[in-house]
């Protein structure tokens, strides 16, 4: 049911870009017995069960007028819960009664239990971002930051470069997909939070930083200038041959019109053939995603989300997309992650167009972010897998392009695009 695509805060997004009451009460009033819910919309998941026993956070039909179910799920009675928090409640006396330096920050210590909690479930997407952070982390969609202009991965031992933005300093300074940092002005970032970390990258326009970069078994100093940078959305040419060429570097609000202003100029001018430059694109909403692809593809499955029921929303192609006839390359790398390789994966599996250089990064979870109430920071929730049209996970793997062809340092310093060169290539062929 293509309404579903609507959820609001639904971002798939791995790549953070570097742009810059009590908890006793928490738990009392978070919890509520499975609801009992109608039938108003034979076509809904939610609306067909009588019992929601698994709460989808801030999911709703909008088709109905039952508002998103916040906090429905099966689980302890609220006796069972006082039991399971009493070791809690233990320590949390213990703490104000014997530790060393008092007072002790409560809300540092709240914030704590949480982040504990959601690291315990074992998955790296799912965790808890203080106030500054959340801000941070959503600001890779607002368009405009003050830093060093990279995707990144906090999710895993290390921060992580996804990719350099266009035209930044990360860029200028050399970094790649799959740098470490392993250590900020020669501070080592060992056990220290992804999002602690991102704070640290962080700075004002003009202030420089050190990152240590750990590249396979290479381990090197790259100092950065930060700088206002502004998020590079669309670049679009026609190239020689009669190809048109379109860049698509991120999956914001305005990413959709500015695509469909390019796709309109382009194809005025009667191109032979299209070029996708997904390279180094490190994601973004989910609707931005259905609607590229919906660009490229008239109809049918784009995309499959799973739950951990096992049931999976199906999401299709919007109707009057611009390019679907024209022959089409869609360029993807390392750095091309979560939304990009959505619009890349059923691309690939429908067979619309050809996929040309590296593996993808391989992000095939989606997260729900959610805000905290007063203002105390967010979440962001694992809360399905996506799958391509013919069933793959990408998750872990990536995309694995039709034509394999790397795009070496020593290319880039002699000013060849073999990746590009492949791509106008198999267009030309095929218009001959």
């Amino acid at each position: 049911m293509q309404s579903k695509i609507l959820r609001t805060c639904l971002i798939i997004v791995i790549a953070v870009a570097l742009l810059g009451g009590s908890f006793a009460a928490g738990v009392g009033t978070g919890y509520l017995l499975p609801q009992t819910l109608g039938d108003n919309d034979p076509d809904c998941p939610v609306c067909q069960q009588e019992t929601l026993e698994v709460c989808p956070t801030q999911i709703s039909c909008p088709d109905c007028e039952r508002p998103p179910c916040t906090c429905t799920f099966e689980g302890n009675s609220p006796s069972e819960l006082e039991d399971l928090f009493k070791p809690f409640w233990e320590v949390w006396g213990i703490v104000h009664q014997d530790y060393v330096d008092q007072p002790v920050d409560e809300v540092e210590m709240m914030r704590g239990a949480i982040s504990g909690m959601l690291e315990s479930l074992g998955d790296k997407h799912t965790s808890y971002m203080s106030p500054e952070e959340f801000e941070q982390a959503n600001a890779s969609l607002d368009g405009e930051y003050e830093g060093i202009g990279a995707w990144v991965d906090i999710t895993g031992e290390y921060v992580e470069i996804v990719s350099p933005m266009k035209g930044s300093p990360a860029e200028a300074a050399g970094l790649k997909p799959k740098d470490a940092v392993i250590a900020i002005n020669g501070e080592d970032m060992t056990g220290i939070p992804g999002d602690l970390v991102l704070k640290r990258i962080l700075g004002p326009a003009g202030t420089e930083v050190t990152l240590t970069i750990q590249r396979g078994d290479e381990v090197f100093d790259v100092s950065i200038v930060r700088a206002h940078i502004v998020v590079p959305t669309v670049d679009y040419e026609m190239l020689e041959g009669d190809i048109a060429y379109v860049a698509l570097y991120t999956f914001n609000e305005v990413s959709t019109p500015q695509l469909r202003d390019a796709l309109e100029d382009l194809l005025a001018q009667n191109p032979k053939g299209l070029i996708l430059d997904l390279r180094s694109n490190g994601g973004g909403y989910l609707v931005t995603a259905i609607e590229v692809v919906s660009e490229f593809i008239s109809d049918g499955v784009v995309m499959y989300e799973e739950y951990g029921d096992g049931y999976r929303d199906t999401y299709e192609a919007f109707p009057g997309g611009s390019a679907t006839k024209i022959p089409l390359v869609v360029l993807v790398n390392g750095g091309t992650a979560s939304a990009s390789e959505i619009t890349a994966g059923a691309i690939q599996d429908r067979g619309r167009g050809i996929l040309v250089g590296e593996t993808t990064y391989g992000k095939g979870t989606v997260q729900n972010w959610i805000t905290l109430q007063d203002e105390q920071g967010g979440v962001r929730v694992t809360i399905a897998r996506w799958l391509t049209p013919n069933g793959n996970q990408i998750g872990d793997i990536g995309l694995t392009p039709d034509y394999i062809v790397e795009y070496t340092e020593e290319d880039f310093d002699a000013g060849i695009d073999p990746q590009l060169e492949k791509a106008i290539e198999l267009l030309l062929e095929g218009t001959n």
